[in-house]
């Protein structure tokens, strides 16, 4: 079987095939920068930080990048509140998105691309397209031509006249059409850049389109992923820059991850109802990553505390077996990278169905059931075979379980152990015992 995922350009399941065989290039929207990430922000850095780490698994070289958007409304209004400038406040906060990822073990993007890096490529964007005719410019600022795209609408599945309607609530009498969308924007406050139609600074939506196009020299990529949120009109309206600047959607395949949820409202600084990554525990880091991966990144998640304590059980399980396991193996001096072919097969035909990863529960449930019995009946092979297929797939959830090696010392630290129980000086034995759960080894 080949992996298959589901499209949101076409809104199918699809077989995938990237443009090269053996490399992927993925671009993933990333933070605008002026405040501390969320678990619901944190859900779409997980699923793709996966998502890499299951292809390359399955032999692709990865190119995954993800931009910063260091230039906002939000950036320049919190940089004038704290008297600082967008800079500060922009290094500030991407400085501390990473230490949330990887707080949550994501590993960083090949490619990280700054917004203000790429101010010069923008502003050759969208002179082209006044050119053509699909932008015009207004006392200064510049707008996207709608009317001249006749397939607008294709990623969000809305045709114009549907979208127009609801986009008449917030008219801006500069624009031809309220569809119409800002490339550039004319601006007295805060940062700003000379461009001929008149100082400001770009709008968002033309960020990605050129961050994508120099990365990887103006050709379609092989996927594009974000937030569900940024579907319409984000992803849509750079789909619209790039068939009129590339004559390509930009993407060969459109990734969307549903919201996570504080119960059943959504989670948003404005309402005052968000967890923040910091705002977890250590101890809970581990399952809380569990969950965003084993939920199927199309499904909305419904986050609460009783949820998190579900997959904190289900590492746990994990935890122990592997734990008991590596134990086992390094008293009896056994190592070896082998794997259960027969469970690796079972996990890449449930990721292969459009990452079907709550179904990958079921199958890690049934390595930790038959390593359980090996552990059990000493059968030192199956041991090892399942231990590694277990921290093999658990590697691709990107779900870390830490086990020290067993070094002579500690090895006869447990020995002893073992021996005061069978004498039972259960004083000494207990005494080791908590050495060694101070150590991590049990």
């Amino acid at each position: 079987m080949s992996l298959k995922i589901y499209n949101s350009l076409t809104n199918k399941i699809e077989e995938f095939v990237p443009r090269n065989e053996k490399v992927v290039n993925m671009y993933v929207c990333g933070p605008t920068v002026y405040n501390y990430i969320h678990i619901g922000n944190a859900r779409p850095v997980i699923f793709y930080d996966m998502l890499k780490n299951y292809l390359t698994f399955l032999g692709y070289k990865v190119n995954y990048a993800s931009n910063i958007t260091d230039v906002d409304d939000k950036i320049i209004n919190k940089a004038i509140a704290e008297g600082k400038t967008e800079k500060e406040i922009a290094g500030m906060y991407e400085d501390a998105y990473f230490k949330s990822s990887l707080r949550l073990n994501s590993k960083k993007p090949d490619f990280i691309p700054h917004a203000t890096d790429y101010i010069l490529d923008m502003q050759e964007l969208i002179e082209k397209l006044v050119e053509t005719g699909y932008a015009y410019s207004v006392d200064g600022d510049v707008f996207f031509r709608v009317s001249k795209l006749a397939d607008y609408g294709i990623l969000s599945n809305q045709n114009k006249d549907e979208l127009e309607s609801g986009a008449r609530i917030s008219v801006d009498e500069k624009k031809e059409s309220p569809l119409d969308f800002a490339l550039w924007k004319k601006t007295d406050k805060g940062i700003k850049w000379p461009f001929k139609y008149g100082e400001g600074r770009p709008g968002w939506h033309t960020e990605c389109v050129c961050m994508i196009n120099r990365l990887f020299n103006n050709q379609e990529i092989d996927i594009h992923g974000g937030g569900a949120d940024l579907k319409f009109p984000h992803h849509e309206n750079e789909i619209a820059q790039s068939k009129a600047y590339n004559n390509h959607n930009l993407s060969k395949y459109w990734m969307h991850v549903a919201r996570l949820n504080f119960g059943k409202e959504k989670m948003s600084k404005s309402l005052g109802n968000v967890i923040l990554v910091n705002d977890l525990k250590e101890e809970e880091l581990a399952p809380f990553r569990l969950l965003i991966c084993a939920t199927p990144y199309r499904n909305i998640i419904e986050y609460s505390n009783e949820l998190l304590a579900q997959y904190e059980k289900e590492y746990q399980k994990y935890e122990r077996a592997y734990k008991q396991a590596s134990l086992m193996l390094d008293l009896a001096d056994i190592d070896g990278s082998d794997l259960d072919e027969q469970m690796i097969e079972k996990f890449k035909n449930e990721m292969d169905q459009d990452l079907n990863t709550a179904n990958v529960l079921t199958v890690l449930s049934e390595i930790v059931k038959k390593l359980n019995v090996a552990i059990r009946q000493k059968d030192y092979d199956n041991t090892l075979k399942l231990k590694n297929t277990l921290k093999t797939i658990l590697d691709i959830f990107g779900v870390k379980i830490e086990y020290k090696k067993l070094d002579a010392e500690n090895k006869e630290l447990y020995l002893k152990w073992e021996n005061f129980k069978k004498e039972k000086n259960f004083d000494e034995a207990d005494k080791v015992r908590n050495l060694l759960i101070e150590r991590g080894i049990i």
